[in-house]
């Protein structure tokens, strides 16, 4: 059976080098596209299926380890959640912070008004200097944070004991209403107005958070800024996010890295340009030039008759790669500059100079205007 299925890479349609947020991002839009919900055609259920189990292989670094080494076979009796849609609509709330984003009922709505849930996921921007993003660095942020309170563990009650049955909805989380129509009787389903879908009461309130089930904070978070990193990507900082619900965890923070430009270099992927000025006389006879890199100066040969806007390479002085692969380079672009003050000297050094070249025709528009006879 399983050499008829698709590579889970194909499925959601990403490269097997994807990090986790590609895809996230990828198993986010499909699900939607193919859940029942909200496609009516034959087969949405079936695609529904099969992107949910590429995405909870690849999702979990384990699982997409064996995958890799051994193909779906290693998969066989891993536990896929395709019986019904709760696995996935477990999964969305954790992108949107809610139930089903397609409306309706849905599949298991009570089950999960009354259970934990993760709270969603926040994101913020980071400015991160040039240099820190070339070599990596520790930054330390300040966050307001809704942490689960220690005392209740986010039950709101004052001891356990203090936990009982809703008595409006009996634990259900939600109640039937009926309402009379000039077509007949509609029921319809709501969230218990008593336990607010919690399924339970709560007697005496803890005394630490008032009965809120999570406290307040303004906390430290030191973030690992890894060497590479570029404008765009993100970072990842695990139970910084939104508040749970019924006492689950808290989302995650993703911060988006925006590196600050630099005064000299330009970085172009995992290279590093940089534009230096030299003389005319050391384009046209050549010369050796301390070229500053971000590592140091470093010693580069100018050969012999370079024309401005020449690109020379530095090997290896680049970018260090996030995933191990070779480092890049750094781009020198050779930036031709004339005098525009001469001593008298130099003067007359350029006047014979330029006397050799007139009765030699050798000078550079003697050449390009004989192309024109």
């Amino acid at each position: 059976m399983a050499k008829d299925k698709r590579d889970y890479y194909e499925v959601l349609g990403v490269s097997k080098s994807a990090d986790a947020n590609e895809i996230k991002r990828a198993y986010r839009k499909l699900a939607k596209k193919y859940h029942p919900d909200m496609n009516k055609a034959d087969n949405a259920e079936s695609k529904f299926k099969e992107v949910q189990e590429a995405y909870e292989v690849l999702s979990d670094p384990k699982k997409r380890s064996t995958y890799v080494q051994v193909g779906h076979s290693g998969m066989d009796g891993a536990g896929f959640n395709t019986g019904d849609f709760g696995g996935f609509e477990d999964n969305f709330s954790s992108f949107f912070g809610g139930g089903s984003p397609f409306g309706g009922g849905g599949y298991t709505q009570s089950r999960q008004r009354t259970g934990p849930r993760k709270g969603q996921d926040r994101f913020i921007r980071m400015n991160v200097e040039f240099m820190d993003a070339i070599f990596g660095k520790t930054e330390s942020l300040t966050l307001n944070v809704d942490e689960v309170c220690t005392k209740c563990k986010g039950s709101g009650a004052n001891t356990p004991k203090d936990i009982q049955t809703c008595h409006t909805c009996n634990g259900q989380g939600v109640v039937l209403t009926q309402q009379r129509t000039p077509f007949g009787v509609v029921q319809s389903q709501g969230i218990c107005p008593t336990c607010n879908g919690t399924g339970q009461e709560i007697k005496v309130k803890c005394t630490k958070c008032s009965g809120l089930g999570y406290e307040s904070k303004r906390v430290k978070v030191d973030v690992k800024v890894p060497a590479g990193i570029n404008t765009g990507q993100q970072l990842r900082v695990e139970g910084k996010g939104e508040r749970g619900s019924n006492g689950g965890p808290n989302g995650d923070l993703y911060l988006e890295v925006l590196v600050k430009p630099h005064k000299y270099f330009v970085r172009d992927g995992k290279n590093i340009l940089i534009e230096v000025p030299i003389s005319a006389i050391d384009a046209t006879l050549g010369a050796h030039i301390d070229v500053p890199t971000v590592y140091g100066d470093v010693d580069l040969k100018i050969p012999q008759a370079t024309q401005h806007g020449s690109r020379l390479r530095l090997k290896s002085k680049g970018v260090k790669d996030l995933r191990g692969g070779p480092q890049g380079d750094q781009i020198v672009q050779v930036k031709v500059e004339v005098d525009s003050k001469l001593s008298d000297k130099e003067r007359k050094l350029y006047e014979q100079l330029r006397d050799l070249e007139t009765d030699e025709n050798k000078s550079v528009f003697s050449r390009f205007k004989s192309a024109f006879k």
